[in-house]
């Protein structure tokens, strides 16, 4: 049985490897074909996903496919700019409807293999060769594509398989809050690729759950500290819902971005940031901080100023940077959205994941990512493309800092199978965000 708190029901069906407490994470959660079934059964079909971007849907007619183990589901625009989503099966015999992403000609979502054709809004205008069915063969409400529960939320558009899930707002809660105050509904697509990788889903996006492996991971990041890295400068917040968040012990009201640090210093780290993965620090924000190099009086904070003068580019360049204090507070750390969702601001960027299982194999995951910005207002991008599939250790497409995440995943999902390793012992400061993804995931598994 897995651990329960006040917050939701007790569990009332028996997981395998069960979470028995927040210190200890069983290894066959991570490789285990039961487990892994139970995850298709009931925590996919149950659970809010981000399906995809909005802007990859702007127009009437346009549509994406959204995949998740062996189910299939099309997220399509509608004639009055609202979303609708449906399972991606033909009413007939089963077949799959549309593939990939793209617009729907003329309006219709058309069956590849007997020509039958839907509006939009999931119901039949077109059934070739109806008079050769029984009449209750083809009820309207019969044939009508099946919905799933769709909205729309942070420049995203999530599905829920489940018809009796709770809103959104309310299964993201408190979580979602944070992102709003970064305002990640102002964010577009930079760039957009992805990768897979030999690990579970969950070995992959816990590599970022927490910033204990800087030092040893990203040595460049710590800028000669080594051992002496400053790791406990951020706080772990474990949140209702499996969700998490992590962020900077400090005040952004009182110069405190960046405290203690040069000009030298905030710079080498900006570029850093900037050549190792093109997200988070963007090159823009890079010349505008150069720009304050020998701006800044003799004693004043480097940091302080020059992300004034990043608001004061914005603000003239009609870019949407407004975040409250307390987003400020969360630019470097992590927004977690149970179940795979992740979203690292900083500076009005991010750096997104979306991880899901590959292949219908617990071993492997599809890992894509996002750096998203903010645009002029007016000047947002068009309908974003996925760059590509780029292998983990492709030098030409990933930056070091991808690479050594995606290398380290790797690595630990094959020590997991070691005779000598039975489960994870977590930091109770570091890792909490780990631990509390796993209860709440128990919570879908245990019914």
């Amino acid at each position: 049985m897995a651990i329960t708190d006040d917050r939701r029901p007790v569990a009332t069906r028996d997981v395998p490897y069960a979470m028995r407490d927040r210190l200890h994470v069983p290894r066959e959660r991570y490789y285990d074909r039961e487990f892994f079934e139970l995850e298709k059964e009931h925590l996919w079909p149950r659970v809010w996903q981000m399906a995809c971007r909005a802007e990859e849907i702007p127009r009437p007619g346009d549509f994406v496919e959204y995949e998740i183990c062996d189910q299939s589901i099309l997220v399509v625009r509608q004639p009055d700019g609202s979303v609708k989503a449906f399972h991606n099966a033909c009413r007939h015999r089963a077949t799959q409807l549309c593939k990939g992403s793209g617009r729907l000609p003329g309006g219709q979502i058309v069956c590849p293999f007997h020509g039958w054709r839907w509006n939009l809004d999931g119901t039949n205008s077109f059934v070739y060769g109806a008079d050769g069915f029984a009449p209750e063969s083809l009820r309207p409400d019969d044939i009508r594509l099946v919905e799933c529960k769709v909205e729309e939320w942070g420049a995203c558009v999530w599905v829920n398989m489940d018809p009796g899930a709770r809103p959104l707002r309310e299964a993201l809660a408190p979580a979602a809050d944070a992102l709003d105050a970064v305002g990640a509904e102002n964010m577009r697509v930079w760039w957009w690729k992805e990768t897979i990788l030999n690990a579970n889903w969950k070995t992959a996006q816990e590599a970022f759950h927490e910033g204990y492996h800087v030092m040893s991971t990203h040595p460049q990041l710590t800028f000669g500290q080594g051992e002496d890295y400053p790791y406990s400068n951020v706080e772990y917040i474990p949140l209702e819902n499996g969700h998490g968040r992590f962020l900077g012990r400090f005040d952004p009201t009182a110069g405190g971005i960046s405290q203690g640090r040069g000009a030298e210093a905030f710079l080498s780290r900006s570029q850093t940031l900037w050549e190792g993965q093109d997200a988070m620090t963007l090159e823009r924000d890079l010349h505008v901080f150069r720009g304050m190099r020998n701006r800044v009086p003799p004693g004043e904070d480097f940091a302080t100023a020059a992300i004034k003068a990043l608001f004061d580019y914005a603000e003239g360049a009609g870019i949407p940077l407004r975040p409250t204090p307390e987003g400020m507070r969360m630019w470097g750390g992590e927004v977690f959205l149970f179940p795979n969702f992740i979203v690292i601001p900083q500076f009005g960027n991010a750096l997104s994941y979306r991880i899901r299982p590959h292949n219908d194999d617990p071993e492997w995951c599809r890992f894509e990512v996002w750096s998203l910005t903010m645009y002029p207002e007016g000047e947002e991008p068009g309908r974003p493309k996925l760059k590509g599939r780029f292998a983990a250790d492709d030098t030409e497409n990933w930056g070091l800092i991808p690479r050594q995440d995606f290398s380290n995943i790797e690595r630990q999902q094959r020590g997991l199978h070691s005779r000598s390793f039975r489960q994870h012992r977590l930091a109770t400061e570091w890792e909490p965000i780990i631990s509390n993804m796993h209860v709440e995931l128990d919570r879908y598994l245990a019914g």
